[in-house]
């Protein structure tokens, strides 16, 4: 019975980050016109999340889980480079409006991915104690309504429909963090430490990528007069959820 409700718990609550990201894209589509005079905050928002979340809790956790974590870092964020030139060269080749598509893509796949790793820390968490699952949900579920909102933005910015961008950004940012918790949820028995740092280290590393290499180059190419505290916001929005995970 136990396991049981554990299962459930941790469905449930991978279940309301999945509709507290979809609850960001539909926000961002139903006002549109203020989502794009105030898309450079939310940009600037994310880049601080990501990248500070990634350096103060994601990367080293994975290297308290596994030493080749390194490694595995300079996989996810050298992967995400390999996949953007693809798209650089072969989508634009074949599409001249198609330059702009991997300013979305890739932020996209990064965040499906970390979505889907997600999942597995709901599984992992709730399965050593519900207290702990709840504690981890708390952190979580802070970054995914911004996260949400800057997927839908960076899809429409690098030329897809709105209506793609909105299906592609529930499948990447939403629909992953359920589906990795009930991939993930009957493994975790067997699932040693150096598999969950592996992978932990990958999210980072893609995670890393995108902030550094999509996120902070667009919110410098236009001169807002808070971008800094949003950003500055972002890094504390990160701290607090490292803090509330200590």
């Amino acid at each position: 019975m136990l396991i049981e409700n554990t299962f459930w718990t941790a469905f449930a609550t991978s279940t309301a980050a999945a509709l507290v990201t979809s609850l960001g894209i539909y926000t961002i589509r139903r006002f549109s016109a203020w989502g794009e005079r105030n898309s450079t905050y939310f940009i600037c928002f994310a880049a601080g999340v990501l990248i500070s979340a990634s350096f103060l809790h994601i990367v080293p956790k994975s290297l308290s889980m596994n030493p080749s974590s390194p490694v595995w870092l300079l996989a996810g964020f050298m992967g995400l480079h390999m996949f953007n030139r693809f798209l650089t060269v072969f989508v634009s080749e074949r599409d001249p409006a198609g330059d702009d598509y991997a300013i979305g893509l890739v932020p996209m796949l990064g965040i499906g991915f970390h979505s889907f790793i997600d999942g597995f820390i709901y599984s992992i968490t709730f399965t050593v104690s519900i207290l702990t699952g709840y504690l981890a949900t708390l952190g979580m579920v802070l970054h995914e309504f911004p996260e949400g909102i800057i997927t839908y933005l960076l899809l429409v910015q690098g030329g897809l429909r709105e209506r793609t961008a909105v299906t592609l950004a529930v499948l990447a940012a939403a629909v992953t963090t359920p589906l990795g918790m009930l991939v993930s949820y009957p493994m975790i028995r067997v699932l040693d430490d150096e598999v969950l740092g592996a992978l932990l280290s990958l999210s980072a590393g893609a995670l890393l990528y995108v902030g550094a290499t999509h996120l902070l180059p667009r919110a410098e190419r236009e001169h807002k007069r808070y971008s800094m505290v949003a950003l500055a916001g972002g890094v504390l929005v990160a701290v607090i959820i490292v803090a509330s995970k200590a």
